[in-house]
């Protein structure tokens, strides 16, 4: 504001200025905005990946709890799901029985594709099964993941990071070749 003499009292009369913001003021507010995007941007997405992991990671958990559950109760012996075809049927199963939430049971949860699968035991070999979870989006700035993730029968819960095989989801013997996580 300008200064614009004094009143009979002798205060300062002010007088209200109408040029705005300049050309060059206006870039600098935009300079300074995209700076503190380009820092911030690339920690939220680091940050939701790993959060979508560490989601994964507890999916999985319950997965494992809750097919111990059926087979322990409504399978009558029998994990969920139609042996032998990885896909979405144990989730289903499970998710019927109200074990799992619906959301876990359409085979999609914080950013990741879950399927499972079953073997029926014979006199010789006990039944086992799997869940395996890859990222829905596996490449990219929107990539949900870095890591493919998945439980079987003992219990432990493995990974894979080789960027050629986030998009494949383990099956048994993949499975158990994958390393261990470091989570407990």
């Amino acid at each position: 504001m300008v200064c614009g003499g004094t009143s009979a009292q002798g205060r300062p009369v002010f007088m209200k200025s109408n040029q705005g913001f300049s050309l060059i003021e206006l870039l600098i507010v935009v300079v300074i905005i995209g700076i503190v995007a380009a820092i911030a941007v690339p920690n939220l997405v680091s940050s939701r990946r790993a959060a979508n992991e560490g989601s994964t990671v507890s999916a999985l958990r319950t997965l494992f709890g809750a097919n111990s559950s059926y087979a322990a109760t409504v399978g009558n012996g029998s994990y969920a799901g139609v042996p032998a075809t990885p896909g979405t049927s144990s989730l289903t199963e499970l998710a019927n029985a109200r074990l799992i939430d619906d959301v876990l049971g359409s085979g999609e949860k914080s950013g990741y594709a879950f399927i499972g699968d079953h073997t029926v035991g014979t006199p010789t070999e006990q039944q086992t099964f799997y869940f395996a979870a890859n990222p829905a989006i596996t490449s990219g700035i929107l990539m949900t993941g870095t890591k493919r993730f998945g439980i079987g029968t003992d219990g432990v819960i493995r990974q894979d990071s080789a960027a050629a095989s986030l998009g494949i989801p383990f099956d048994a013997a993949t499975l158990a070749a994958a390393q261990p996580t470091n989570t407990p």
